[in-house]
């Protein structure tokens, strides 16, 4: 199974009294998820099932990419790792599933399954991280297929 991470574009900067989830895109974002979007599209195969935070800015990331994609309660931006991993059926889902989520929830999620003694990875704005579940009894393993920011491309 694969499993890529996609964390949302910059956004606008949280404020007392704001509603988080109505939080959007800064420019700056929208140009990370229209660069991303881009370079996923060519990547993903066309069956990925996608699924996104309801947080505006996660919807605003992953509407870049102009497929079909399933807003999910379960993914915001208070959700835990278990949640995320209990929702894409990890690691037996038989199709590659795309989350567009935010930290620390996809750190946490890229270094449990990574075996990583630390808690979480810093997922940076807008960044990609493609992991892929190598199943095989001893020999199973979580291996990153690439790691990608929207500077890089």
């Amino acid at each position: 199974m694969d499993l890529v991470l996609w964390r949302h574009a910059q956004a606008q900067d949280w404020e007392p009294g704001c509603d988080d989830l109505a939080r959007p895109l800064t420019s700056k974002g929208e140009k990370q998820a229209l660069r991303m979007a881009k370079w996923l599209d060519r990547q993903l195969p066309e069956g990925a099932r996608i699924v996104c935070s309801p947080a505006r800015r996660a919807e605003q990331t992953v509407a870049a990419l102009g497929r079909k994609y399933k807003l999910d309660p379960d993914l915001s931006p208070a959700a835990t790792a278990a949640q995320l991993l209990h929702r894409v059926q990890w690691p037996g889902a038989s199709a590659t599933v795309l989350v567009v989520g935010h930290q620390p929830t996809l750190g946490q999620v890229a270094a449990q399954l990574l075996g990583l003694p630390e808690a979480e990875c810093s997922i940076g704005k807008g960044a990609v991280w493609w992991l892929r579940h190598k199943p095989g009894g001893p020999g199973a393993a979580t291996v990153i297929v690439t790691v990608q920011t929207p500077q890089m491309l």
